[in-house]
């Protein structure tokens, strides 16, 4: 029997499993939290891996091991290894501004058909160059940018500032995986290299990049433990859930995803998909939408009902909720890119406005929504035969029952799991 070790450092919390690589059941778990905000130190992220690996009983009979996590945060180091400033997170928007001034200067196709990505403020490119406007001494220092995961890897791998780690700060041991590298918008999917006239347009000069590991890859540990290159969150949750070429994994939180696995690259100068790869040397091409679960949240709140009642509502309707529409822009859209939307409610006559006719609409109406990034992926040639639900909103049963109806094609609903954690224990197990 050999174990391996998953980690998916998210944006609230670190899970670690430990896995039985020989039934690939978990053995043992742990978790702890993380500060909430967009902007965090990354030693908040080390403390928190260092209590969920505790939490799951240590490592020493751990054979390999592997890092899931948040993607596109950037994480700026010195000379030294030291953290210049907190990382800004996928979800901090500043660098709104500097996504513009990007695709202003490159241009959209130029961008998407070299890095697969068309800037917007999540994507690292653009938070390095906010870095470089808004403060320009923090750019000055960078010797080396890393994602969460990359920085996370190097760290539990013996590697940090001199003094705080075994190995001190050799920064040509940093390295990242090509999911996550896809996602910073300086990396090319086609050829697997980095662009360094986009990273110096960004940050203002070259730095030290993480080597990309290839899927059968891997380095080692202080121990001699071998270490995969990780995954970004949702490649990782497509990993830990088998998903194949065919397959459309999605992800029903507070705001949803919707990504497939692809034996081809996807290239969308619109930006409304991005062109992601996985960790495994297929493709992921990803939509994501604002307005997922809150959907469900706040048609629940209005009705005064639990979700449970909210989905006997919903099930107790007919199929179209007799007319009544809910278009759930609550927050603005990103698919369709339409940020000062508002959400409204159509179709309401005497006879339709009734509690179970809103639950059905809402369900209908945020199902819809994610159906528009499945028709973005179609609109592709993104090959989609069968969809896994998964996230919290997927454990509604009238999500559940409803969403063939709404998405047109076969559903399935995976047990709840760590996904993006399994992903990387699967990983591991793959490099022993």
């Amino acid at each position: 029997m050999a174990l391996v070790m998953g980690v998916d450092s998210s944006t609230q919390s670190c899970k670690v499993v430990i896995v039985d690589t020989a039934t690939g059941d978990v053995v043992r778990e742990g978790r702890a939290t993380h500060p909430a905000g967009t902007e965090i130190d990354p030693a908040a992220w080390w403390t928190a891996l260092q209590a969920a690996i505790e939490d799951a009983g240590g490592m020493a009979d751990v054979a390999a091991w592997a890092i899931g996590g948040q993607q596109h945060g950037m994480v700026v180091l010195d000379a030294d290894g030291r953290v210049i400033r907190p990382a800004l997170l996928w979800n901090d928007t500043r660098s709104a501004r500097a996504a513009r001034d990007l695709i202003a200067e490159f241009g959209a196709d130029d961008l998407a058909q070299r890095s697969g990505l068309v800037p917007v403020a999540s994507f690292t490119i653009t938070k390095l160059r906010w870095l470089r406007d808004a403060e320009p001494d923090n750019a000055a220092r960078v010797a080396a940018v890393a994602l969460p995961h990359d920085w996370l890897t190097w760290r539990l791998r013996g590697y940090g500032p001199a003094g705080a780690a075994p190995h001190g700060p050799v920064l040509d041991e940093l390295v990242t995986d090509r999911s996550d590298a896809s996602g910073t918008g300086y990396w090319d999917p086609e050829t697997g290299g980095y662009y360094r006239d986009l990273l110096s347009a960004a940050l203002g000069r070259d730095a030290h990049l993480p080597r990309v590991l290839g899927p059968d890859e891997y380095v080692t540990d202080t121990d001699g433990r071998r270490v995969g290159g990780g995954a970004g969150d949702n490649a990782g949750a497509a990993l830990g859930l088998g998903a194949a070429p065919g397959d459309v994994v999605i992800s029903i939180g507070t705001s949803g995803t919707v990504f497939a696995v692809s034996d081809e690259r996807t290239i969308d100068p619109t930006g409304t998909v991005a062109g992601f790869a996985d960790c495994t040397g297929r493709f992921l091409p990803l939509v994501a939408t604002l307005n997922a679960a809150r959907v469900l949240d706040a048609i629940a709140q209005l009705l005064g009902v639990d979700h449970a009642e909210l989905s006997r509502l919903a099930l107790a309707a007919e199929p179209g909720a007799a007319g009544l529409t809910l278009v759930p822009y609550f927050e603005g859209e990103r698919t369709p890119n339409l940020p000062d939307a508002t959400a409204s409610l159509g179709g309401m006559t005497l006879a339709s406005t009734t509690r179970e006719n809103l639950a059905r609409a809402a369900v209908e109406g945020m199902l819809g929504g994610l159906g528009a990034g499945l028709d973005a992926l179609r609109d592709l040639g993104v090959p989609l035969r069968r969809a896994l639900l998964i996230g919290g909103g997927a454990q509604s049963e009238a999500v559940r029952e409803i969403a063939p109806l709404v998405l047109g094609m076969p559903v399935e609903v995976p047990a709840p799991g760590e996904y993006v954690a399994l992903g990387a224990a699967r990983q591991a197990a793959g490099i022993l």
